[in-house]
Protein backbone atom coordinates (compact mmCIF):
# COMPACT_ATOMS: atom_id res chain seq x y z
CA UNK A 1 0.00 0.00 0.00
CA UNK A 2 1.93 2.75 -1.46
CA UNK A 3 -0.72 5.40 -1.22
CA UNK A 4 -1.87 4.75 1.86
CA UNK A 5 -2.01 8.01 2.80
CA UNK A 6 -3.91 9.13 -0.12
CA UNK A 7 -6.67 6.75 0.25
CA UNK A 8 -6.88 7.19 3.72
CA UNK A 9 -7.28 11.31 2.83
CA UNK A 10 -9.55 10.87 -0.23
CA UNK A 11 -11.58 7.74 0.26
CA UNK A 12 -14.75 10.28 2.31
CA UNK A 13 -14.25 12.43 -0.53
CA UNK A 14 -15.09 9.35 -2.88
CA UNK A 15 -18.06 8.31 -0.52
CA UNK A 16 -18.74 11.66 -0.51
CA UNK A 17 -19.00 11.54 -4.46
CA UNK A 18 -21.01 8.91 -4.52
CA UNK A 19 -23.73 9.37 -1.76
CA UNK A 20 -24.27 12.91 -4.33
CA UNK A 21 -25.65 10.55 -6.95
CA UNK A 22 -27.52 8.91 -4.45
CA UNK A 23 -31.62 9.44 -4.50
CA UNK A 24 -32.62 12.41 -2.15
CA UNK A 25 -35.56 10.39 -0.37
CA UNK A 26 -33.02 6.83 0.22
CA UNK A 27 -32.06 8.20 3.58
CA UNK A 28 -31.12 4.66 5.29
CA UNK A 29 -28.99 4.33 1.96
CA UNK A 30 -27.13 7.64 2.28
CA UNK A 31 -26.95 6.65 6.08
CA UNK A 32 -25.35 3.27 5.46
CA UNK A 33 -23.13 4.21 2.75
CA UNK A 34 -21.89 7.54 4.76
CA UNK A 35 -21.28 4.83 7.65
CA UNK A 36 -19.39 1.80 5.53
CA UNK A 37 -17.48 4.59 3.56
CA UNK A 38 -16.12 6.43 7.14
CA UNK A 39 -15.71 2.15 8.84
CA UNK A 40 -13.60 1.56 5.48
CA UNK A 41 -11.03 4.86 6.56
CA UNK A 42 -10.60 3.81 9.46
CA UNK A 43 -9.86 0.28 8.67
CA UNK A 44 -7.31 1.61 6.09
CA UNK A 45 -6.02 4.05 8.70
CA UNK A 46 -5.21 0.85 10.56
CA UNK A 47 -1.37 -0.20 8.62
CA UNK A 48 -0.46 3.57 9.88
CA UNK A 49 -0.07 2.08 13.47
CA UNK A 50 0.73 -1.44 12.96
CA UNK A 51 3.58 -0.94 10.53
CA UNK A 52 4.76 2.40 12.10
CA UNK A 53 8.42 2.35 12.94
CA UNK A 54 8.44 4.23 16.40
CA UNK A 55 12.17 4.02 16.52
CA UNK A 56 12.38 6.17 13.08
CA UNK A 57 11.93 9.63 13.81
CA UNK A 58 11.34 11.12 10.61
CA UNK A 59 8.43 10.91 8.35
CA UNK A 60 6.97 7.41 7.22
CA UNK A 61 4.70 6.28 4.79
CA UNK A 62 5.53 9.54 2.72
CA UNK A 63 4.12 10.42 -0.89
CA UNK A 64 5.81 12.80 -2.62
CA UNK A 65 4.73 14.54 -6.46
CA UNK A 66 5.29 17.42 -8.37
CA UNK A 67 1.87 19.84 -8.66
CA UNK A 68 3.31 23.17 -9.46
CA UNK A 69 7.22 22.75 -9.55
CA UNK A 70 7.69 26.20 -10.69
CA UNK A 71 6.42 27.86 -7.98
CA UNK A 72 7.58 25.19 -5.31
CA UNK A 73 4.34 23.26 -5.39
CA UNK A 74 4.40 19.67 -4.47
CA UNK A 75 1.52 17.30 -3.22
CA UNK A 76 3.81 16.11 -0.16
CA UNK A 77 1.85 13.74 2.47
CA UNK A 78 3.78 12.02 5.60
CA UNK A 79 3.18 10.68 8.92
CA UNK A 80 5.46 10.84 12.27
CA UNK A 81 4.36 10.51 15.55
CA UNK A 82 3.77 13.84 16.12
CA UNK A 83 0.82 13.26 13.47
CA UNK A 84 0.16 9.41 13.69
CA UNK A 85 -2.39 9.76 16.91
CA UNK A 86 -4.03 12.20 15.39
CA UNK A 87 -4.70 10.74 12.44
CA UNK A 88 -5.71 7.60 13.91
CA UNK A 89 -8.22 9.61 16.42
CA UNK A 90 -10.08 11.35 13.44
CA UNK A 91 -10.92 8.16 11.68
CA UNK A 92 -11.97 6.61 14.63
CA UNK A 93 -14.22 9.27 15.81
CA UNK A 94 -16.23 9.95 12.79
CA UNK A 95 -18.27 6.25 12.22
CA UNK A 96 -19.12 6.61 15.75
CA UNK A 97 -20.28 10.60 15.60
CA UNK A 98 -22.08 9.51 12.18
CA UNK A 99 -23.72 6.57 14.03
CA UNK A 100 -24.52 8.67 16.24
CA UNK A 101 -26.20 11.05 13.95
CA UNK A 102 -28.73 8.13 12.90
CA UNK A 103 -31.72 9.76 14.36
CA UNK A 104 -30.48 13.13 15.85
CA UNK A 105 -30.32 14.80 12.11
CA UNK A 106 -33.95 14.63 11.40
CA UNK A 107 -33.65 16.75 7.67
CA UNK A 108 -30.90 17.17 4.66
CA UNK A 109 -29.46 13.71 5.77
CA UNK A 110 -27.84 13.33 2.54
CA UNK A 111 -26.05 16.61 2.60
CA UNK A 112 -25.24 15.97 5.66
CA UNK A 113 -23.76 13.35 4.91
CA UNK A 114 -21.57 14.77 1.99
CA UNK A 115 -20.45 17.68 4.35
CA UNK A 116 -19.22 15.11 7.39
CA UNK A 117 -17.21 12.97 5.06
CA UNK A 118 -15.81 16.34 2.92
CA UNK A 119 -14.89 17.43 6.35
CA UNK A 120 -13.09 14.58 7.09
CA UNK A 121 -10.59 14.85 4.11
CA UNK A 122 -9.92 18.51 5.26
CA UNK A 123 -9.11 17.06 8.76
CA UNK A 124 -7.02 14.33 8.09
CA UNK A 125 -5.30 16.74 5.15
CA UNK A 126 -3.90 19.00 7.70
CA UNK A 127 -2.31 16.63 9.74
CA UNK A 128 -0.83 14.92 6.94
CA UNK A 129 0.49 17.33 4.26
CA UNK A 130 4.04 18.27 4.01
CA UNK A 131 3.66 20.99 2.05
CA UNK A 132 2.90 24.52 3.38
CA UNK A 133 0.80 25.28 0.14
CA UNK A 134 -0.83 21.71 0.36
CA UNK A 135 -1.69 22.35 4.51
CA UNK A 136 -3.22 25.67 3.65
CA UNK A 137 -5.86 24.39 1.50
CA UNK A 138 -6.88 21.87 3.72
CA UNK A 139 -6.72 24.14 6.53
CA UNK A 140 -9.36 26.53 4.64
CA UNK A 141 -11.58 23.95 3.18
CA UNK A 142 -11.99 22.52 6.54
CA UNK A 143 -13.71 25.18 7.37
CA UNK A 144 -16.44 25.67 4.88
CA UNK A 145 -18.26 22.35 5.85
CA UNK A 146 -18.16 23.00 9.84
CA UNK A 147 -19.80 26.35 9.09
CA UNK A 148 -22.18 24.52 7.31
CA UNK A 149 -22.55 22.12 9.92
CA UNK A 150 -22.90 24.48 12.49
CA UNK A 151 -25.63 27.09 10.41
CA UNK A 152 -27.34 24.39 8.98
CA UNK A 153 -28.05 21.54 11.55
CA UNK A 154 -27.47 24.00 14.67
CA UNK A 155 -29.26 25.38 17.16
CA UNK A 156 -31.81 28.55 17.41
CA UNK A 157 -28.70 30.97 17.23
CA UNK A 158 -26.73 28.66 14.89
CA UNK A 159 -26.79 30.93 12.11
CA UNK A 160 -24.73 33.61 14.54
CA UNK A 161 -22.63 30.66 16.41
CA UNK A 162 -21.58 29.94 12.33
CA UNK A 163 -20.09 33.64 11.49
CA UNK A 164 -18.74 34.10 14.58
CA UNK A 165 -16.83 30.75 13.99
CA UNK A 166 -15.90 31.63 10.53
CA UNK A 167 -14.72 34.95 10.93
CA UNK A 168 -12.39 34.47 14.30
CA UNK A 169 -10.89 31.11 12.08
CA UNK A 170 -10.81 32.93 8.97
CA UNK A 171 -9.03 35.84 10.28
CA UNK A 172 -6.03 33.75 12.12
CA UNK A 173 -5.83 31.83 8.67
CA UNK A 174 -5.57 35.21 6.41
CA UNK A 175 -2.40 36.32 8.76
CA UNK A 176 -0.96 32.89 8.71
CA UNK A 177 -0.90 32.78 5.07
CA UNK A 178 0.94 36.09 4.60
CA UNK A 179 3.20 34.29 7.48
CA UNK A 180 3.52 31.26 4.69
CA UNK A 181 4.70 33.61 1.82
CA UNK A 182 7.00 35.47 4.28
CA UNK A 183 8.69 32.14 4.68
CA UNK A 184 8.46 31.62 1.11
CA UNK A 185 10.26 34.57 -0.46
CA UNK A 186 12.90 34.77 3.08
CA UNK A 187 14.10 31.39 2.08
CA UNK A 188 14.60 31.62 -1.52
CA UNK A 189 16.25 34.97 -1.11
CA UNK A 190 18.31 33.23 1.09
CA UNK A 191 19.18 29.89 -0.67
CA UNK A 192 18.13 30.66 -3.97
CA UNK A 193 15.19 27.62 -3.18
CA UNK A 194 11.70 28.65 -3.65
CA UNK A 195 9.44 26.00 -1.90
CA UNK A 196 6.95 25.40 0.13
CA UNK A 197 7.63 22.23 0.92
CA UNK A 198 8.10 21.98 4.98
CA UNK A 199 11.22 19.34 5.42
CA UNK A 200 13.10 21.97 3.25
CA UNK A 201 11.57 25.26 5.21
CA UNK A 202 12.44 23.43 8.61
CA UNK A 203 16.21 23.03 8.12
CA UNK A 204 16.70 26.65 6.59
CA UNK A 205 17.76 28.80 9.99
CA UNK A 206 15.79 31.90 9.69
CA UNK A 207 17.98 34.61 11.42
CA UNK A 208 16.51 35.83 14.96
CA UNK A 209 15.02 38.94 15.10
CA UNK A 210 12.31 40.57 14.31
CA UNK A 211 11.21 38.48 10.69
CA UNK A 212 11.24 35.33 13.48
CA UNK A 213 9.28 36.77 15.91
CA UNK A 214 6.28 38.84 14.02
CA UNK A 215 5.96 35.21 11.40
CA UNK A 216 5.88 33.00 14.53
CA UNK A 217 3.15 35.68 15.83
CA UNK A 218 1.05 35.26 12.76
CA UNK A 219 1.29 31.43 12.91
CA UNK A 220 0.83 31.51 16.66
CA UNK A 221 -2.31 33.65 16.31
CA UNK A 222 -3.99 31.23 13.73
CA UNK A 223 -3.24 28.46 15.94
CA UNK A 224 -4.20 30.34 18.97
CA UNK A 225 -7.46 31.26 17.68
CA UNK A 226 -8.21 26.99 16.61
CA UNK A 227 -7.11 25.69 19.89
CA UNK A 228 -8.68 28.36 21.51
CA UNK A 229 -6.65 29.71 24.17
CA UNK A 230 -7.55 32.77 26.08
CA UNK A 231 -8.76 35.31 25.33
CA UNK A 232 -9.34 33.94 21.57
CA UNK A 233 -12.24 31.66 22.89
CA UNK A 234 -15.12 33.60 22.64
CA UNK A 235 -16.32 31.96 19.80
CA UNK A 236 -16.11 27.85 21.08
CA UNK A 237 -18.92 28.30 23.29
CA UNK A 238 -21.18 29.58 20.79
CA UNK A 239 -19.98 26.70 18.15
CA UNK A 240 -20.50 24.57 20.50
CA UNK A 241 -23.88 24.88 22.28
CA UNK A 242 -25.56 25.55 18.61
CA UNK A 243 -23.73 23.04 16.47
CA UNK A 244 -25.47 19.68 16.44
CA UNK A 245 -24.15 16.44 18.53
CA UNK A 246 -22.10 15.29 16.01
CA UNK A 247 -20.80 18.98 15.39
CA UNK A 248 -19.85 19.47 18.73
CA UNK A 249 -17.77 15.96 18.89
CA UNK A 250 -15.79 16.72 16.15
CA UNK A 251 -15.46 20.00 17.03
CA UNK A 252 -13.82 19.04 20.67
CA UNK A 253 -12.57 15.61 19.51
CA UNK A 254 -10.50 16.64 16.14
CA UNK A 255 -10.72 20.54 14.87
CA UNK A 256 -9.41 22.00 18.24
CA UNK A 257 -6.20 19.51 17.97
CA UNK A 258 -5.56 21.55 14.90
CA UNK A 259 -4.29 24.46 16.96
CA UNK A 260 -2.39 22.57 19.20
CA UNK A 261 -0.67 20.58 16.51
CA UNK A 262 0.05 23.71 13.97
CA UNK A 263 2.19 24.61 17.28
CA UNK A 264 4.37 21.51 17.22
CA UNK A 265 4.59 21.59 13.62
CA UNK A 266 5.18 24.80 12.41
CA UNK A 267 6.34 27.39 15.06
CA UNK A 268 8.84 24.80 17.11
CA UNK A 269 10.85 23.93 13.85
CA UNK A 270 10.47 26.94 11.90
CA UNK A 271 11.10 29.40 14.74
CA UNK A 272 12.94 27.89 17.59
CA UNK A 273 14.45 31.14 18.78
CA UNK A 274 10.91 32.85 18.93
CA UNK A 275 9.50 30.34 20.49
CA UNK A 276 12.06 29.92 23.09
CA UNK A 277 11.40 33.98 23.49
CA UNK A 278 7.56 33.87 23.65
CA UNK A 279 7.39 30.23 25.77
CA UNK A 280 6.92 32.66 29.16
CA UNK A 281 3.73 34.18 27.58
CA UNK A 282 2.32 31.39 26.13
CA UNK A 283 2.60 29.59 29.90
CA UNK A 284 0.90 32.92 31.06
CA UNK A 285 -1.78 32.27 28.63
CA UNK A 286 -2.49 28.31 29.12
CA UNK A 287 -2.74 28.64 32.78
CA UNK A 288 -4.46 32.15 32.33
CA UNK A 289 -7.20 29.25 30.32
CA UNK A 290 -6.63 26.59 32.75
CA UNK A 291 -7.94 28.30 35.15
CA UNK A 292 -10.44 30.59 33.37
CA UNK A 293 -11.75 27.79 31.56
CA UNK A 294 -12.53 25.68 34.64
CA UNK A 295 -13.94 28.76 36.83
CA UNK A 296 -16.80 29.64 34.24
CA UNK A 297 -17.54 25.99 33.67
CA UNK A 298 -18.16 25.67 37.03
CA UNK A 299 -20.94 28.22 36.89
CA UNK A 300 -22.91 27.23 33.69
CA UNK A 301 -26.39 25.76 33.93
CA UNK A 302 -26.41 24.33 30.47
CA UNK A 303 -24.61 20.98 30.09
CA UNK A 304 -23.11 21.29 26.88
CA UNK A 305 -21.59 24.71 27.58
CA UNK A 306 -20.00 23.47 30.42
CA UNK A 307 -18.26 20.88 28.43
CA UNK A 308 -17.53 22.98 26.00
CA UNK A 309 -15.50 25.87 28.62
CA UNK A 310 -13.97 22.22 29.76
CA UNK A 311 -12.28 22.71 26.37
CA UNK A 312 -10.24 25.83 27.35
CA UNK A 313 -9.01 24.39 30.64
CA UNK A 314 -7.95 20.90 29.14
CA UNK A 315 -6.42 22.61 25.66
CA UNK A 316 -4.53 25.01 28.21
CA UNK A 317 -3.03 21.69 29.75
CA UNK A 318 -1.96 20.66 25.99
CA UNK A 319 -0.71 24.08 25.30
CA UNK A 320 1.53 24.46 28.40
CA UNK A 321 3.06 21.02 28.23
CA UNK A 322 4.18 21.86 24.43
CA UNK A 323 6.06 24.57 25.23
CA UNK A 324 8.07 22.95 28.11
CA UNK A 325 10.34 22.04 25.29
CA UNK A 326 10.93 18.57 27.06
CA UNK A 327 10.47 14.81 26.95
CA UNK A 328 7.58 14.89 28.99
CA UNK A 329 5.98 17.72 28.40
CA UNK A 330 5.92 17.55 24.59
CA UNK A 331 4.54 13.18 25.00
CA UNK A 332 2.45 14.39 27.68
CA UNK A 333 0.94 17.26 25.95
CA UNK A 334 0.60 14.77 22.22
CA UNK A 335 -1.24 12.22 24.51
CA UNK A 336 -3.24 14.68 25.95
CA UNK A 337 -4.65 16.02 22.75
CA UNK A 338 -6.14 12.22 22.09
CA UNK A 339 -6.86 12.07 25.84
CA UNK A 340 -9.38 15.09 25.23
CA UNK A 341 -10.61 13.92 22.12
CA UNK A 342 -11.56 10.74 23.70
CA UNK A 343 -13.11 12.03 26.76
CA UNK A 344 -14.74 15.59 25.72
CA UNK A 345 -16.17 13.32 22.24
CA UNK A 346 -17.59 11.22 24.86
CA UNK A 347 -19.45 13.92 26.93
CA UNK A 348 -20.52 15.35 23.63
CA UNK A 349 -22.04 12.07 22.96
CA UNK A 350 -23.44 11.32 26.63
CA UNK A 351 -25.20 15.30 26.35
CA UNK A 352 -26.03 14.43 23.01
CA UNK A 353 -28.48 11.43 24.08
CA UNK A 354 -30.08 13.00 27.10
CA UNK A 355 -31.06 15.81 24.80
CA UNK A 356 -32.47 13.48 22.34
CA UNK A 357 -34.83 11.87 25.38
CA UNK A 358 -35.49 15.19 27.44
CA UNK A 359 -34.97 18.15 24.86
CA UNK A 360 -32.91 20.02 27.34
CA UNK A 361 -29.38 20.75 28.47
CA UNK A 362 -30.12 22.25 31.92
CA UNK A 363 -29.12 20.71 35.09
CA UNK A 364 -31.93 21.77 36.69
CA UNK A 365 -33.88 20.08 34.19
CA UNK A 366 -32.13 16.73 35.15
CA UNK A 367 -32.02 15.26 38.59
CA UNK A 368 -32.36 11.29 39.97
CA UNK A 369 -31.25 9.79 36.26
CA UNK A 370 -29.48 6.74 38.58
CA UNK A 371 -32.98 5.04 39.20
CA UNK A 372 -33.81 6.00 35.24
CA UNK A 373 -30.98 5.19 33.17
CA UNK A 374 -28.51 3.66 35.01
CA UNK A 375 -26.04 2.21 32.38
CA UNK A 376 -25.60 5.82 30.98
CA UNK A 377 -25.28 7.32 34.41
CA UNK A 378 -22.34 4.62 34.96
CA UNK A 379 -20.86 5.53 31.44
CA UNK A 380 -21.16 9.20 32.07
CA UNK A 381 -19.32 8.46 35.84
CA UNK A 382 -16.69 6.70 34.16
CA UNK A 383 -16.36 9.62 31.15
CA UNK A 384 -16.40 12.42 34.15
CA UNK A 385 -13.74 10.96 35.81
CA UNK A 386 -11.73 10.34 32.89
CA UNK A 387 -12.25 14.03 31.99
CA UNK A 388 -10.79 14.96 35.62
CA UNK A 389 -7.97 12.76 35.57
CA UNK A 390 -8.28 10.02 37.51
CA UNK A 391 -5.52 7.63 38.02
CA UNK A 392 -6.07 4.37 35.80
CA UNK A 393 -8.26 6.58 33.05
CA UNK A 394 -6.62 8.13 29.75
CA UNK A 395 -6.57 11.86 31.70
CA UNK A 396 -4.40 10.91 33.78
CA UNK A 397 -1.69 9.78 31.75
CA UNK A 398 -1.63 12.95 29.74
CA UNK A 399 -1.89 15.46 32.78
CA UNK A 400 0.65 13.60 35.04
CA UNK A 401 3.58 14.11 32.05
CA UNK A 402 2.27 17.76 31.27
CA UNK A 403 3.16 18.39 34.85
CA UNK A 404 6.25 16.93 35.02
CA UNK A 405 7.63 18.64 31.96
CA UNK A 406 6.49 21.77 32.97
CA UNK A 407 7.57 21.42 36.97
CA UNK A 408 10.94 21.31 34.95
CA UNK A 409 10.71 24.84 33.94
CA UNK A 410 8.35 26.88 35.29
CA UNK A 411 7.52 25.67 38.83
CA UNK A 412 4.91 28.31 39.22
CA UNK A 413 3.37 27.59 36.06
CA UNK A 414 2.59 23.78 37.12
CA UNK A 415 1.26 24.64 41.09
CA UNK A 416 -1.09 26.91 39.25
CA UNK A 417 -1.91 24.06 36.50
CA UNK A 418 -2.62 21.50 39.49
CA UNK A 419 -5.11 23.66 41.06
CA UNK A 420 -7.21 23.50 37.57
CA UNK A 421 -7.12 20.08 37.94
CA UNK A 422 -8.90 20.37 41.23
CA UNK A 423 -11.05 22.46 39.86
CA UNK A 424 -12.31 20.39 36.83
CA UNK A 425 -13.35 18.08 39.53
CA UNK A 426 -15.64 20.49 41.32
CA UNK A 427 -17.55 21.39 38.23
CA UNK A 428 -17.63 17.90 36.66
CA UNK A 429 -18.32 16.06 39.61
CA UNK A 430 -20.84 18.79 40.97
CA UNK A 431 -22.54 18.70 37.51
CA UNK A 432 -22.95 14.58 37.21
CA UNK A 433 -24.10 14.90 41.32
CA UNK A 434 -26.60 17.20 40.40
CA UNK A 435 -28.19 15.96 37.01
CA UNK A 436 -27.44 12.06 38.29
CA UNK A 437 -27.89 11.76 42.08
CA UNK A 438 -30.58 13.01 44.00
CA UNK A 439 -34.53 12.49 44.23
CA UNK A 440 -36.68 12.17 41.01
CA UNK A 441 -37.96 16.30 40.62
CA UNK A 442 -39.79 15.83 36.95
CA UNK A 443 -42.07 13.22 35.99
CA UNK A 444 -40.48 13.01 32.41
CA UNK A 445 -37.24 11.87 33.96
CA UNK A 446 -38.71 8.44 35.30
CA UNK A 447 -39.88 7.78 31.70
CA UNK A 448 -36.30 8.09 30.24
CA UNK A 449 -34.98 5.13 28.29
CA UNK A 450 -31.82 3.55 28.71
CA UNK A 451 -29.02 3.25 26.49
CA UNK A 452 -29.70 1.14 22.86
CA UNK A 453 -27.98 -1.36 21.31
CA UNK A 454 -26.69 1.62 19.19
CA UNK A 455 -25.85 3.53 21.95
CA UNK A 456 -23.99 1.13 23.19
CA UNK A 457 -21.84 0.53 19.84
CA UNK A 458 -21.18 4.42 19.83
CA UNK A 459 -19.46 4.72 23.72
CA UNK A 460 -18.08 0.94 23.95
CA UNK A 461 -14.74 1.52 21.61
CA UNK A 462 -14.39 5.07 23.31
CA UNK A 463 -14.20 3.85 26.69
CA UNK A 464 -12.29 0.73 25.66
CA UNK A 465 -9.50 3.03 24.87
CA UNK A 466 -9.93 5.28 28.01
CA UNK A 467 -9.18 2.03 29.65
CA UNK A 468 -6.19 0.81 27.09
CA UNK A 469 -4.36 4.48 27.60
CA UNK A 470 -5.07 4.79 31.12
CA UNK A 471 -3.75 1.30 32.16
CA UNK A 472 -1.01 1.11 29.43
CA UNK A 473 -0.13 4.26 27.90
CA UNK A 474 3.38 2.95 26.48
CA UNK A 475 0.98 1.29 23.55
CA UNK A 476 0.54 5.15 22.89
CA UNK A 477 3.36 7.30 24.20
CA UNK A 478 6.08 4.99 22.67
CA UNK A 479 5.16 6.03 19.21
CA UNK A 480 5.77 9.38 19.55
CA UNK A 481 8.83 9.65 21.66
CA UNK A 482 11.40 8.94 18.70
CA UNK A 483 9.48 12.18 17.07
CA UNK A 484 9.85 14.32 19.53
CA UNK A 485 13.40 13.90 20.85
CA UNK A 486 14.00 14.77 17.70
CA UNK A 487 11.75 17.81 17.51
CA UNK A 488 13.35 18.67 20.62
CA UNK A 489 16.78 18.10 19.13
CA UNK A 490 16.06 20.70 16.21
CA UNK A 491 14.68 23.51 18.01
CA UNK A 492 17.77 23.69 20.49
CA UNK A 493 20.57 23.15 17.91
CA UNK A 494 18.67 26.02 15.00
CA UNK A 495 17.75 27.96 18.16
CA UNK A 496 21.91 27.79 19.05
CA UNK A 497 22.85 28.50 15.68
CA UNK A 498 20.57 31.54 15.21
CA UNK A 499 22.01 33.16 17.90
CA UNK A 500 25.27 33.12 16.70
CA UNK A 501 24.12 35.01 13.53
CA UNK A 502 23.66 38.50 12.90
CA UNK A 503 20.08 39.67 12.85
CA UNK A 504 18.92 40.80 9.40
CA UNK A 505 16.16 43.35 11.12
CA UNK A 506 17.27 45.23 14.24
Amino acid sequence: MTHVLSLVTFVPTLGAAVIFLLPRRSDTLVKVTTLVTSVVTFALSLPLYTRFDPAVADYQFVEQAPWMPTLGVSYHLGVDGISLLLVLLTTFLMPLTLLASWDSIERRWKEFAITMLLLETGMLGVFLALDLFLFYIFWEAMLIPMYLIIGIWGGPNRVYAAIKFILYTLTGSLLMLVAILALYFLHGAATGTYTFDLPVLARYVLPAGRAQDLLFLAFALAFAVKVPMWPFHTWLPDAHVEAPTPGSVILAGVLLKMGTYGFLRFCLPLFPQATLAFAPWMFTLAVIGILYGAWVSTVQVDIKKLVAYSSVSHLGFVVLGLFTLNPQGLVGGIIQMVNHGLSTGALFLIVGMLYERRHTRLIADYGGLWTAVPAMSALFLIVCLSSLGLPGLNGFVGEFLILVGAFQVHRLAAVLATAGIIFAAVYLLWMYQRVVFGPVTREENRRLVDLSAREWVILAPVLALIFWIGVYPVAFTSKTEASVQALIAQVQTKAAATTALVPRTP
